[in-house]
């Protein structure tokens, strides 16, 4: 897993999984192991997901990189505390599932709770040899 900065200001974690190291075969189907993740767990809701490719593909002028084959991003809430609406600005949080031609690409915004961040790895990580 890397951790960059996007943008130049985005803290980002990424993992690239190539299609020989998980047994997952598409998309839909990471997305649905990661909700049975969020689902599991005690402190985190479920939102809802997000197809970024079908969105981008029908807008007038959306352009999609030429090699991303589907995207999608799983929505969730980590927030078990609300100190201040300033909070707010942060969440609800989000993993990127993208597929490429041999690889799945696993991405999300590294969160201001550190818990949050080591669940997110954890769930990513988890995705390889399964």
């Amino acid at each position: 897993m890397r951790q960059t900065l996007f943008q130049e200001k985005y803290p980002i974690y990424t993992l690239e999984i190539d299609k020989s190291e998980t047994s997952f075969t598409s998309v839909d189907s990471i997305i649905e192991h990661l909700k049975g993740k969020i689902d599991a767990h005690p402190v985190v809701a479920y939102i809802g997901v997000f197809d970024h490719y079908a969105h981008t593909s029908g807008l007038k002028d959306g352009l999609i990189n030429e090699k991303i084959l589907a995207a999608k991003n799983l929505l969730f809430c980590f927030g078990k505390e609300l100190p201040s609406p300033a909070v707010l600005a942060v969440r609800p949080r989000s993993i990127g599932v993208a597929e490429m031609e041999s690889a799945f690409v696993i991405t999300f915004l590294e969160a201001p709770n550190p818990a949050a961040n080591e669940a997110m790895e954890a769930w990513a990580i988890g995705l390889k040899n399964t």
